[in-house]
């Protein structure tokens, strides 16, 4: 068996942002991010794969909103999960499709997953992450009082519930999923950044929670839990640039831990795009995990053979 790879795809390899993004459209996207990933299973390689949800998410959150005069509303712990099922259905039948193409046998197991997050964690007091449809001051206020949620101000673009995004402690099925990559099963997992939940304190049960958790963050923990050989970001862009858009934009084929954390000091990298991704890699890194290689979805095999993408190294 060759080396196991943890690779975390865009939401954008799924859902264009000029795209209506209807499930005919997420289909033919996931087919093209799959050839590229059957491209590292014809070479011997393994693959966790995990994905983001956030259109998914919020498109589910407003059938909710919109049948909630007839049908019981779902918590957004159960829409993670919902999506989770439906997207890993989605990649798994389109993955298995591609490599049987290719003549190639791998098995391709969709991993429910679930990550524990801490009470304490500082999102909760300060919930930062829009999820759902844009509202009206008014519906907003009349949400906010209903069911208590924290709304806010979207850019000028209409008022949205936020929601805390903490940090995962624990990948529960871990070690499900290292079985099968051992075993040489391409497994979807983490789907949406993991089913937050956390232990209730009178009964020590694990009980839902009503968060979101990053993506990458919770890939580079997966990373580390599976002893990847290799964690793979793959984005919009080919490569990690600094003064982005600027005279001066550079890019960058290989970035160390230290600079990536000065540039983030910086403000290089903004916390709704690439900066999640950095902060990723550089803790994917320093708790002990491999390299990190940023790349888009069409270049990742080049990326992988040194001829593009960035990679975050020690240092």
């Amino acid at each position: 068996m060759g080396k196991k790879f943890v690779i975390a795809l865009g939401g954008n390899a799924i859902q264009k942002a000029e795209q209506v993004g209807n499930i005919q459209e997420q289909f033919a996207n996931s087919i093209e991010a799959c050839r590229e990933i059957a491209k590292i299973v014809a070479d011997g390689h393994v693959v966790a794969l995990t994905h983001g949800n956030g259109p998914q998410v919020g498109n589910l959150l407003r059938r909710v909103e919109l049948s909630q005069h007839e049908i019981y509303p779902l918590p957004l712990d159960t829409c993670v999960s919902d999506t989770q099922g439906g997207m890993g259905y989605m990649l798994q039948q389109v993955m298995r499709n591609v490599l049987e193409k290719q003549n190639l046998d791998a098995d391709v197991v969709t991993v429910i997953t679930r990550c524990i997050v801490d009470a304490s964690d500082p999102a909760f007091k300060k919930p930062t992450k829009p999820i759902g449809s844009f509202m009206t001051p008014e519906m907003a206020a009349e949400r906010a009082e209903k069911f208590g949620w924290v709304v806010i101000e979207d850019s000028g673009r209409g008022w949205r519930r936020v929601v805390p995004s903490p940090w995962p402690k624990e990948i529960i099925e871990r070690r499900a999923i290292k079985t099968l990559m051992d075993s040489g099963t391409l497994v979807v997992a983490c789907g949406g950044g993991g089913i937050p939940v956390m232990r209730n304190a009178a009964t020590g049960y694990l009980v839902g929670v009503e968060a979101v958790i990053d993506k990458d963050i919770a890939s580079a923990l997966l990373a580390l839990e599976v002893k990847a050989d290799l964690f793979v970001i793959l984005t919009g862009v080919e490569q990690v640039k600094v003064n982005f858009r600027k005279p001066d934009e550079k890019s960058l084929s290989t970035l160390t831990v230290s600079d990536a954390k000065k540039y983030l000091a910086e403000g290089q990298f903004p916390p709704g795009s690439m900066g999640p991704k950095i902060q990723a890699a550089v803790h994917c890194i320093e708790s002990g995990g491999p390299d990190v290689i940023i790349t888009s979805t069409d270049k990742i095999h080049d990326a992988l053979n040194g001829r593009t993408g960035t990679r975050v190294v020690k240092g």
